[in-house]
């Protein structure tokens, strides 16, 4: 290749991102003693930090037991506050509208209890064709609770044919054409398959224009690329941050409500302890008095043990900045590009990701024509200690995340891919 592991290592040098923040697994293969992890979509890396953080609320509950309520360093009372304002400042809303709670589908149902609201013709979600199982299931079974059929309730947008990647003017097209039908707009601002990021300012002004709700699944977009939720007039949005925010497996996710929509006696929604005033909240009494912000969504007293690690994985972000983070995604995944420019053409491989860096996160996935994909990732793994996401059949999806990825970890890819699958002037 013309790109050498000598200048994949200068390159680190110059532009060496924050891997010593985090805890990389030993590789399997390759002869070298770190994991290339390129799954960092799927599922982030643990901070370093991570781990004490979390053993000084363990030891505030030994020491403290109910007391810590409101006198551990970080009282668990109001513990959500404190990721309030990071939370906003990484979407791009104002500190009322954001929250951190519950995970992704569920926030997505509790959302969609306030905003699905079908009336006469007006009863249609639209969602992408390609989105993420869990996606399609809470929208079908909203549609259901309606009393509708959701074979006829729920648009699946598909590409053109013969792409992979859903054209952002066709999204407007539709919502052009028969946008009075549709009461909500609920697409992935980061597709899951293709890693293509869609045009959500100007696909929530053509919802908002055609009469819809527009909310948004950040699941792949939170940590990954800059968000401007309120400028951007979002209605809703959530996020999971067990991906690019790196707060563990399963971890508490996020939900944006707009401005406009807070406070508003009119909006159904579910209710809890969490959902009414603080200062109210001991005087036990049986009607919830709601705060005008996104609070009001709250069901249940925080998961403690939960919180810490999204703080401290915010934390990282608020310190690093993301608009720092895109430049250097946008540099890495250019590098990794090249590469497999070079690698990709004359094997069984194509890259699926849109090729516009404008239009893609930090991730670009590869589709293989001679094997699985559970079989490639298998062998990217044991064979040459690259960790990589499969998405079956036939799709193998590569994150140069950018806090923990390197150069290395790019040309690595690229040399495990060109020696699983030889050339046969390479073979000869």
């Amino acid at each position: 290749m013309t790109f050498s592991e000598e200048d994949a290592r200068r390159r680190d040098q110059g532009d060496p991102g924050h891997r010593e923040l985090f805890r990389v697994p030993p590789a399997e293969g390759g002869g070298y003693p770190e994991t290339a992890y390129m799954a960092g979509n799927s599922l982030g890396l643990q901070p370093r930090a991570t781990r004490d953080e979390l053993l000084a609320d363990l030891d505030a509950w030994a020491e403290l037991g109910v007391e810590g309520h409101l006198e551990a360093a970080r009282p668990w009372l109001p513990y959500h506050e404190l990721l309030t304002g990071q939370a906003a400042r990484l979407v791009g809303a104002l500190p009322a509208e954001a929250v951190v709670m519950n995970s992704l589908t569920v926030n997505l149902h509790l959302l969609m209890v306030s905003f699905y609201r079908p009336a006469g013709t007006r009863t249609r979600i639209v969602i992408e064709d390609a989105a993420f199982p869990s996606d399609s299931y809470a929208v079908r079974s909203q549609a259901r609770f309606h009393g509708l059929d959701p074979d006829t309730a729920v648009v699946r947008l598909r590409p053109r044919a013969g792409e992979d990647c859903l054209r952002t003017e066709d999204v407007l097209a539709f919502l052009r054409d028969e946008g009075d039908t549709v009461a909500l707009v609920m697409l992935g601002g980061v597709n899951f398959l293709t890693g293509e990021l869609m045009d959500i300012p100007a696909i929530t002004a053509a919802g908002r224009a055609a009469g819809a709700v527009v909310g948004w699944d950040l699941a792949h977009a939170a940590g990954n690329v800059p968000l401007r939720l309120h400028d951007w007039d979002v209605d809703f949005a959530a996020w999971c941050s067990y991906k690019y925010l790196n707060s563990g497996p399963g971890a508490l996710g996020g939900v944006f409500v707009h401005e406009r929509h807070l406070g508003d006696p009119d909006l159904p929604r579910f209710e809890g302890w969490w959902s009414t005033e603080a200062s109210t909240r001991f005087e036990m009494t049986p009607t919830s008095r709601p705060p005008a912000t996104v609070e009001a969504w709250q069901i249940s007293n925080p998961p403690i043990f939960a919180m810490g690690p999204v703080r401290t994985s915010l934390d990282l972000f608020d310190k690093v900045g993301l608009d720092t983070l895109r430049e250097r995604s946008l540099r890495l995944t250019a590098y990794l590009e090249g590469l497999l420019d070079e690698v990709l053409p004359g094997r069984p491989l194509a890259q699926v990701t849109p090729r516009d860096p404008e239009r893609r996160g930090c991730q670009l996935s590869v589709r293989t024509t001679a094997m699985g994909a559970n079989e490639l990732a298998r062998r990217l793994r044991h064979e040459h200690g690259v960790i990589a996401d499969a998405r079956q059949p036939d799709i193998v999806r590569f994150a140069p995340v950018p806090l923990y990825s390197t150069y290395h970890d790019c040309w690595r890819v690229a040399q495990a891919l060109a020696a699983i699958f030889p050339r046969s002037e390479e073979k000869a």
